[in-house]
């Protein structure tokens, strides 16, 4: 550790540091799935993956309860598109039964070009996009355009509660920092929020782990894998 003058612990220099580009909504293509600018015109395709009678559990920790009709999803997202402050895309699957349309959403968000940080927030995997490589690869090139645009740190948050949202932050490499207890009210319900995050020092090791998971070697013909993401890890479950 370095000190300064006074003896003092200081944090370690980072040389040439300007602040990053702010994340724009650009199309972002992968093996497996499409991650795009959300537009309304993918609105209804995403009310029919998300919003059914049987998908109410995929709302339990979202802000707001699961909208019962287009209309209401409808206002539910275009407030997130006319947010300056986050970034929203549309996950597009390119193959099932799904392909071609939207399954899925998630957002940049807690975007701090001066300290180089963004947030992947807002996710929601429709039943067509859950326990999928797509779903993997979306959050794989959400991470890959924030670290080659120079940012430091990449951040996951979840209620605590949400089990299925921490089993998913390990598997794909994010480090556990923390729980902010009644951090948020939530649908009238206190919130504790759990903090992970990768960091670009991190993120060399865990890309090419994703890239190893997410290489067509990796699965049979029917696309299953033949070597669990977290098994590279080293994560149980």
């Amino acid at each position: 550790m370095e000190t300064n003058e006074h003896g003092q612990g200081i944090g370690a220099p980072v040389p040439g540091w300007e602040p990053r580009p702010w994340p724009e909504p650009v199309l972002l293509e992968g093996r497996y799935v499409a991650v795009e600018p959300l537009g309304s015109a993918r609105y209804a395709e995403l009310f029919a993956a998300t919003c059914g009678a049987e998908d109410a559990g995929l709302w339990t920790y979202r802000p707001v309860p699961r909208p019962r009709t287009l209309p209401e999803l409808w206002m539910h997202l275009a407030a997130h598109v006319d947010d300056p402050a986050t970034v929203t895309f549309a996950l597009v699957p390119l193959e099932g039964d799904a392909a071609g349309t939207a399954a899925g959403l998630a957002s940049y968000m807690r975007i701090e070009p001066g300290h180089g940080q963004v947030e992947v927030g807002g996710v929601l995997f429709g039943r067509a996009l859950q326990r999928t490589r797509a779903a993997t690869e979306a959050i794989h090139l959400l991470m890959r355009h924030a670290f080659d645009l120079g940012y430091r740190r990449f951040e996951w948050k979840c209620d605590s509660l949400n089990e299925p949202s921490r089993r998913a932050a390990l598997r794909l490499g994010f480090v556990e920092e923390g729980r902010f207890r009644n951090h948020m009210v939530v649908q009238g319900r206190s919130r504790d929020t759990d903090w992970f995050s990768v960091t670009d020092a991190e993120w060399p090791a865990v890309r090419a782990v994703h890239e190893r998971w997410l290489d067509h070697a990796n699965f049979d013909a029917a696309g299953r894998q033949r070597t669990a993401l977290s098994s590279r890890r080293g994560v149980s479950g």
